[in-house]
């Protein structure tokens, strides 16, 4: 039984050979072989810069994110009530979770004053051992002092405050003490144990630690109840809500992406923003395939009217064109691909550009692409491509093979 020509398999041997010799170059219609050769670099550069633009975007947004773990702790349990995060709630939270790690705190605002200079800041009274296993860089800068009253204050605050290591600042609380016939600020001198560097040139100006001792002492905090906890483990948004299960109503929980959550909303929208614009470089770049693909069809009518009447089928002519855009297509995907891994890897190994340290917290610029966003950047390019190939390749397969040799 013989099968209509309408419905017969498109002849694969046939179908290469025409999309080899459409893929040369034409010496009478050079400006196909252009039109499609700007195609393939179009795409291959949107794809180069897709991968580039979003490794960077990726890179800047993790960098932060390490930078702001050193101050914003991956969760923190706060009192609704007063003297609600006590040692009794921290025991039984070490109980049910021995795996985090726990740094209670004490909190207060001050003024530091040193060789003329004022400096509002942050202070934290925390356990210099508990506080050390959850922050790399405080563990690195806290000295040996053995007073109670001693601070590690930030590079950027030791700076400004002319105060080293081993040198002593005095620092003005809002309580009041009693002087003579009124009162003035309490206030007290307290030994530099230690200066730490960030990477954020914010924090190192505004935030301090000092001992639970010292905050018990001067500002008669309880023993045994703090103003905070900060809890230190390695997938905060699974924890979060376990904690959060057996944590009495007299205490919240936050996680980093809540007290930061405007910041990072807004890095993710930006880069959405980035990856739409940039993904036109790749539309542009197939409006090139189209015009290519058409300017075929226009200038090989008499061939593809010559190929009907001899027996090949629309499905034929409509897959010599459709395949004929989605390999111009794909040879620029692999193309950009290659380019843009070795952008990427440059821009890791070589101190190409450099950025200010003081405002990114890095001087080298990150770049680290995530795979879920290579997939993206793949499958909006070939979703563009597929639509580029769809349109010229059915007028082709629309060509009438009378008109067009009555004409000729």
């Amino acid at each position: 039984m013989s099968v209509p020509i309408r419905n017969r398999v498109p002849n694969k041997k046939f179908v290469g050979h025409i999309i080899t010799h459409y893929l040369k170059y034409d010496k009478e219609n050079p400006f196909i072989f252009i039109s499609a050769l700007l195609a393939f670099l179009g795409i291959a550069a949107g794809v180069m810069v897709l991968m580039i633009a979003m490794g960077i975007m990726n890179g800047t947004q993790e960098e932060f994110t390490k930078k702001l773990f050193v101050m914003n702790y991956p969760l923190t349990v706060l009192p609704v009530e007063e003297d609600a995060v006590n040692d009794q709630l921290i025991k039984k939270l070490s109980e049910n979770f021995p795996q985090l790690k726990f740094s209670p705190y004490y909190t207060t605002q001050v003024i530091t004053k040193n060789d003329g200079a004022v400096q509002g800041s942050l202070l934290y009274g925390v356990d210099y051992d508990k506080e050390s296993r959850l922050n790399a860089i405080f563990k690195k800068a806290r000295g040996s002092t053995k007073s109670k009253f001693k601070v590690v204050i930030g590079e950027g605050l030791s700076f400004e405050m002319n105060a080293m290591k081993g040198d002593k600042v005095t620092l003005y609380f809002s309580e009041q003490t009693a002087a003579g016939f009124g009162t003035m600020p309490l206030q007290k001198r307290f030994v530099v144990d230690g200066v730490f560097k960030s990477g954020l040139k914010a924090y190192d100006k505004a935030i301090m630690y000092t001992t639970l001792e010292a905050f018990e002492k001067l500002l008669k905090r309880k023993d045994g109840f703090y103003d905070g906890l900060h809890i230190y483990c390695k997938e905060p948004l699974k924890e979060i809500n376990r904690i959060r299960e057996i944590l009495p109503p007299t205490v919240v929980i936050e996680g980093w992406w809540q007290q930061n959550g405007n910041f990072f909303a807004a890095m993710a929208m930006e880069k959405k923003a980035l990856f739409l614009v940039l993904l036109l470089i790749i539309l542009v770049a197939s409006l090139n395939i189209i015009s290519s693909l058409l300017m075929t069809v226009m200038s090989r009518r008499s061939e593809i009217a010559l190929m009907r009447t001899l027996g090949a089928t629309k499905r034929e002519i409509r897959a010599i064109f459709f395949r004929l855009g989605i390999i111009i297509g794909l040879a620029g995907i692999i193309a950009g691909t290659l380019i843009g891994a070795l952008g990427i890897w440059a821009l890791k190994t070589f101190d190409i550009i450099s950025i200010p340290k003081d405002v990114y917290g890095t001087s080298r610029l990150p770049v680290d692409l995530l795979w879920s966003d290579f997939g993206f950047i793949l499958l909006g390019t070939v979703v563009i491509i597929l639509l580029s190939s769809l349109y010229p390749a059915k007028k082709a397969a629309q060509t009438d093979p009378l008109t067009v040799l009555r004409n000729e």
